[in-house]
């Protein structure tokens, strides 16, 4: 195991991505435990909130809500399934496809989202709009 690569992680311990919609916490990525095959976050989208329709070319998806409810779209098989979901739905989403994620509640939502390969975690800290605020905790 590489040296300062973390082991057993909490959101204070890593930094967080900021946009207007809510807060993405990446517990598990390269940079953070040198995960190679996949990454992992903590998502927290505001009422009335969400991530509107897009793809992550090459990359596999799984959401989990861990609280609230929201509105799941996942355009697969030439069809548009939406779906109510709440906590303890899972959501599959295969490499390239379309799909979208909207707090339909009045508290925040939360999901683990886990990528495979990882890679849009990088690309989301890199997008205009986004602010960085450094980990709570020094590891």
């Amino acid at each position: 195991m590489s040296e300062g690569r973390l082991v057993f992680v909490e959101e204070i311990d890593v930094e967080t991505q900021v946009f207007e919609w809510g807060r993405l916490s990446w517990l598990s990525e390269p940079r953070v435990t040198a995960a190679e095959r996949f990454s992992a976050g903590v998502v927290s989208l505001d009422p009335g909130k969400g991530h509107e329709r897009h793809n992550h070319p090459g990359v596999e998806e799984i959401l989990y809500v861990l609280s609230g409810t929201g509105e799941q779209t996942v355009d697969i098989d030439g069809r548009s399934l939406r779906r109510e979901v709440s906590p303890g739905v899972l959501i599959h989403i295969p490499p390239d496809i379309y799909h979208s994620t909207v707090n339909t509640g009045q508290e925040p939502m939360r999901l683990l989202a886990i990528y495979a390969p990882p890679g849009p975690e990088a690309e989301l800290r890199a997008m205009e709009g986004v602010r960085i605020e450094p980990p709570q905790r020094g590891t």
